[in-house]
Parts: structure tokens; sequence; C-alpha cells
């Protein structure tokens, strides 16, 4: 039953993106206004986009960004494709950050 759930709904697909430092904050905004529509016509919704945080295990961290998509495989291919590339060159210069693809109802 891979993505699906015991109830038989597809699983969704998750970004989640935590920034550990950002260098630039110019690239980052530029970062952000290429991959929004990259990301979108994905199916990808953003769900927080940075914001106030509490970390309550570990620390050190400066931003999160959550995106959800129809399913794991629309993020990867939202990942991967020509428009996000684009903007992911303005992502590895602007910041240090982790990036994960995780399957969730």
């Amino acid at each position: 039953m891979i993505g699906n759930d015991k109830k038989g709904d597809f699983m969704k697909g998750y970004w989640v993106c935590t920034y550990e430092k950002i260098n630039n904050e110019e690239k980052l905004k530029e970062y952000a206004l290429k991959a929004k529509p990259a990301v979108e016509m994905h199916s990808g919704k953003f769900l927080v986009r940075g914001g106030d945080q509490v970390e309550l295990e570990g620390s050190g961290l400066e931003r999160t960004v959550l995106v959800e998509f129809d399913s794991k495989e629309k993020a990867l291919e939202a990942y991967h494709s020509e428009e996000y590339k684009v903007a992911l060159e303005h992502a590895l210069v602007s910041s240090n950050r982790y990036v994960v693809i995780v399957e969730g109802v």
C-alpha cells in the first residue's frame, strides 16, 4: 500500500526545508520569487513560509518552510523540474539549508 494511508486515501508529499544560516537575504528573495511559481506548477501549496518559530529541541535554525503536494511523487517532480532548478541556483548561494521530502496525510 505504498502511497496510501490505512483508510485507502492517497498520502500527500511534503517538502520540509530548514535553514541553518541565511548568508544573502537578496538572493533568498530571488529564490522565493522564482520558486513559488515552480512549486505551484506542480500542485505545491505553501503551508509555512518563515514566520515566528520556537525551537524546542536543538537550536540554530533561522527559518522553516513547509510545502504540501498532492503526493510524494509530485514533490519529487517539482524539486527536479527545470523551473525549480533555476530557483535552486539562488537558494544554494543564499543559505545553508536542509531539504527533505516526506510522505504524510
